[in-house]
């Protein structure tokens, strides 16, 4: 795998970090292929109990690499060569049936927008500014961004920052709901970190099943949703992590979850 995008599994625990600091973790198609690699890695890793996103440098990601759009003969071409593969990796990390949070370390734009607001915990250190971008260059959304903007902050306010591509401050970005929490910049990792650990520690059984209730329930009826609620609830109180969370409570004792 490329360094461009490191990948550390243990016990459970994914962190895939972006490594093209020299270059904002710009994505070109190097960086593209190595994140859906990573991806690929632990979307088959068994026991996998909570993922982090992250990245080195002082910028989180500041989208697509523009040098590359400039160099490209075809740049229709690369778009149709490069984005399916990214769009499959950003869907399939959004998707795993376990906590997926995202650290935001400083600047982020275009693309990177979608990667940082994938997660189900969104982290932003204080030196965290949001920018569309795409229309400043005659783009359009791509990864996902749209989608995480409208949803995280509604759609006026996604056309909004679409549009206008003004920066949002850390505490902007807050106050919209568009990331959960923001730390000091010498704090962010750790907050990461421990984060990330207590929800692996947790019954990521049970976490699965509720981001499929939360992530689809526009798409369905309410009795639609009563019904898998039914179906989850009573495959949860089959389970061993059922039964532990159970009997952990009776014992006035910390539950010892394993995913099962």
């Amino acid at each position: 795998m490329s360094n461009l995008v490191l990948c550390d599994l243990r016990e459970g625990v994914a962190t895939i970090t972006l490594n093209r600091p020299e270059a904002g973790n710009a994505i070109d198609e190097a960086l593209g292929k190595a994140f859906a690699a990573a991806v690929d890695r632990i979307a088959s890793t068994e026991g996998l109990r909570a993922v982090l996103l992250a990245a080195n440098g002082s910028k989180f990601c500041v989208g697509g690499d523009i040098a590359e759009m400039m160099q490209a003969d075809n740049l229709p071409g690369l778009m149709r060569a490069s984005i399916p593969r990214l769009h499959e990796a950003v869907a399939r990390l959004a998707a795993l049936p376990c906590p997926v949070i995202t650290a935001i370390n400083g600047p982020v734009g275009g693309g990177g927008v979608g990667l940082a607001l994938c997660g189900d915990v969104v982290l932003a250190a204080q030196s965290m500014k949001l920018r569309g971008g795409y229309s400043a260059i005659g783009l359009s959304p791509d990864l996902g961004a749209s989608w995480y903007l409208a949803r995280r902050a509604g759609a006026a306010q996604a056309k909004r920052i679409l549009f206008l591509n003004e920066p949002l401050v850390a505490e902007d970005c807050l106050r919209l709901g568009l990331v959960d929490a923001v730390y000091p910049d010498e704090s962010l990792a750790e907050e990461a970190r421990v984060l990330t650990a207590r929800l692996a520690a947790g019954a990521t059984a049970s976490y699965g099943k509720i981001k499929e209730l939360i992530d689809g329930v526009h798409a369905r009826t309410l009795e639609q949703h009563l019904a898998l609620e039914e179906r989850h609830m009573t495959a949860c109180a089959g389970s061993e992590d059922g039964a532990e969370g159970i009997r952990a409570f009776s014992e006035k004792r910390e539950a010892r979850f394993r995913g099962r």
